[in-house]
């Protein structure tokens, strides 16, 4: 069975048990028919897919285990690099672009979930305020340190003069449930989003 049409009237998902923020890098290893037939067409035609966080149940889809249910707001993925380690799997780079909110879920034969999208608007630019530019500067170090250990894990540009840039980009890295990363990733204002990071980062003795 053929992939269905890539719109917003039929988005294909991709429940995961993580929290994808726009311009976030998202690796993957995929290996079900589902998905291996999704990533090639996506690469293929540029065109996304969706990603949601799992409220309950599984990645992987097991005979007689309860319908995967998941959040109502997520993420559009772009594959950015497609690689077959071995026969049957691949790996592949995404990465986050506009959230959206879904509805009307169907899940197909093949178990692929389709649903209606509803794009959300980005996020405009926000010069980071004078009283979180501790948060920003704390985000520049950390990425240096990454660097050094080789982990390359945002994409440039670093826009550390943007609030939602910056409020996103440290939302992927603290270790905070998932269910506050969602929280968090829904919201529309940046500045909130950012102050609530500062927040925590704060309280943490980070900055």
């Amino acid at each position: 069975m053929g992939v269905a049409p890539l719109n917003l009237d039929s988005l294909p998902l991709f429940p995961l048990q993580t929290v994808l923020f726009p311009e976030g890098r998202l690796k993957l290893r995929v290996f079900e028919a589902r998905y291996l037939d999704l990533a090639t067409l996506c690469l293929r035609t540029g065109a996304p897919f969706g990603v949601v966080c799992i409220l309950d149940g599984s990645e992987v889809r097991q005979p007689g285990a309860r319908p995967v249910r998941f959040e109502t707001i997520g993420v559009l993925a772009h594959v950015r690099e497609l690689d077959a380690e071995q026969a049957g799997i691949l790996s592949l780079l995404c990465q986050g672009s506009q959230r959206f909110s879904l509805a009307a879920p169907v899940q197909r034969g093949d178990g692929l979930w389709l649903a209606q999208a509803q794009l959300h608007a980005a996020d405009e630019p926000v010069a980071v305020p004078a009283e979180h530019q501790s948060c920003a500067r704390a985000l520049a170090h950390a990425i240096e340190a990454l660097i050094a250990q080789g982990h390359g894990q945002f994409a440039p540009p670093h826009r550390l003069d943007d609030a939602g840039w910056v409020a996103n980009r440290w939302c992927e890295l603290l270790p905070i449930a998932m269910a506050a990363k969602q929280r968090l990733m829904a919201l529309q204002e940046p500045l909130l989003r950012l102050k609530l990071v500062d927040e925590y980062l704060r309280g943490q003795g980070v900055v």
